[in-house]
């Protein structure tokens, strides 16, 4: 047979990372769910799922109406109160004239007195409970606690909710953090400052961060010890509750690496072809390999191949083992 012309590249050695992938959630550290303080019926929504709003801004009304009539029959009651206290105020500087040009005895005027005391502790009673109840009709207007992204609004107008109504939520989506359960039995080799590849569905790289928390306890239902990653993703890349892979790179160690386009497959089994002088000649040779993870364009071999091998990357589909070849690089 005629040797047929193949490029080859020697095996090299690179870094090659030692990891495992996990599924992690992104949350924020600022992230708020919005519950009613009081109970009535939703009279307005003035905020929309994915809007973006400012803290203090109103989000919904619940009908003030009920509470409204509270306060002003509280305003009204304060007012007797306060009315009684200033007649009682004036009786008892006109009662210690009195008593001082000796007219009336002691123990009336400590009567007009006790009177005083009486009412001023009334007006004062009075007037704490019409602040409380014009502090309680604020909570008919629910408002943002920070500035941030309003999430999904489950209510809608006419519904009756409560303080165990779920009405919102707003998120910051700023200061993000990566959960990460991983497996007990990677115990020993989880430690701070082990980095992680964030990715996304397709396997596109987010950004690479690293593990600054790991919790002390085992989660008893995912069997599992949570470790954070700070996240410094914008906006538009992650949002809070997110779901994606994190890649935990546990070590890095030198590893011979291949082109994906030398690699070919039979019955699940990998296998490269090595040009191999003999006689002055070469020829392709088939040899197992097992591969690791993708290096760029490139696989991690863990077995079958030793640094310097020569790897056919050309015409790989029209050769057979032990073919004639011409390595021309």
């Amino acid at each position: 047979m005629q040797a047929m012309p193949v490029k080859t590249l020697p095996v090299e050695m690179a870094p090659v990372a030692q990891s495992d992938e996990y599924v992690a959630t992104i949350k924020s550290r600022h992230s708020a769910t919005i519950n009613p303080q009081v109970d009535g019926k939703l009279t307005n929504i003035l905020a929309h799922s994915g809007e973006s709003v400012k803290a203090g801004q109103i989000l919904m009304e619940i009908d003030p109406v009920k509470q409204v009539s509270t306060v002003e029959a509280q305003r009204a009651t304060e007012n007797q109160k306060r009315a009684l206290y200033e007649y009682n105020g004036t009786e008892l500087d006109r009662q210690k004239k009195l008593h001082a040009a000796g007219i009336i005895s002691q123990s009336a005027l400590d009567q007009v007195q006790q009177a005083y005391d009486n009412s001023k502790a009334d007006y004062e009673s009075a007037k704490a409970s019409r602040v409380a109840q014009e502090r309680e009709l604020s909570y008919y207007q629910i408002t943002a606690p920070m500035s941030g992204v309003v999430g999904d609004i489950p209510v809608h107008v006419g519904d009756y909710v409560s303080s165990s109504t779920m009405l919102t939520t707003v998120d910051e989506n700023r200061d993000l953090e990566a959960y990460i359960y991983i497996p007990t039995e990677r115990i020993a080799q989880i430690r701070t400052g082990l980095g992680v590849d964030l990715l996304d569905t397709s396997g596109k790289l987010i950004e690479h961060t690293t593990i600054n928390f790991i919790s002390p306890q085992v989660d008893n239902q995912l069997q599992g010890v949570l470790a954070k990653a700070p996240v410094h993703a914008s906006l538009s890349a992650l949002r809070n509750a997110q779901l994606v892979k994190a890649r935990v790179i546990w070590s890095t160690n030198p590893a011979p690496v291949v082109p994906v386009l030398a690699v070919t497959r039979l019955g699940g089994q990998a296998f490269v072809f090595v040009a191999t002088e003999q006689g002055g000649k070469f020829f392709a040779r088939m040899r197992a390999v097992q591969l690791g993870d993708t290096i760029g364009n490139s696989y991690a071999v863990r077995d079958g191949l030793k640094n310097g091998d020569k790897v056919i990357v050309s015409g790989t589909q029209f050769l057979i083992d032990g073919a004639p070849v011409q390595p021309l690089g």
